[in-house]
């Protein structure tokens, strides 16, 4: 269950800061600093309901999406962010853990007090080997001044589990890589 609360951990701040693949493309906007609580809904995928709470400021988001970056460069062969009337979408393809994933995400608001990122998957191959579909909603909204005891990065989950997520890139690092 850690496992699959680090993996979901990891997906919603990705999506709540999804970085531009290339120089001068279009970039979402760093959101407002302080507590924002992110509830996750998923459909077609074994994963329950989650609501968890992200410290950020300004530097933490930046951060993030240059830490992320590179990884999401390797792994992803379509990564494209487009502005809209209303916000901003998103359609990527990448390759996780032997699965290949097509991604659409439709993202709304004005990162200073709620945004929703509304995204739908497509997953081939993997351990399962059966392809599913699967729709994401995260609704986040500013909650106000981090706690006393947070400092940016610092996310706390269901169950009270705590971590910080630039300690996601040493984790990172400590996984065993795929032979090339």
């Amino acid at each position: 269950m850690t496992r699959q609360l680090l993996s979901c951990c990891l997906g919603a701040c990705l999506l709540a800061a999804l970085p531009a693949s290339d120089a001068g493309a279009v970039e979402l906007p760093t959101r407002k600093a302080g507590l924002w609580e992110m509830k996750t809904m998923r459909t077609g995928s074994p994963m329950p309901e989650m609501t968890m709470q992200h410290c950020t400021d300004a530097a933490t988001d930046k951060e993030m999406s240059s830490s992320f970056s590179p990884a999401s460069k390797e792994m992803c062969s379509k990564q494209d962010i487009q502005k809209t009337a209303t916000g901003y979408v998103t359609d990527s393809v990448c390759a996780v853990a032997g699965m290949t994933i097509t991604s659409h995400s439709e993202i709304s608001g004005d990162f200073n007090a709620a945004y929703t990122v509304k995204s739908t998957s497509h997953s081939q191959g993997g351990p399962a080997g059966v392809p599913r579909d699967s729709t994401t909603v995260i609704e986040a909204k500013w909650l106000g001044a981090c706690k006393a005891d947070q400092k940016p990065g610092d996310i706390v989950m269901p169950g009270g589990i705590k971590m910080n997520i630039m300690d996601m890139q040493k984790l990172k690092d400590l996984m065993p890589k795929p032979p090339k």
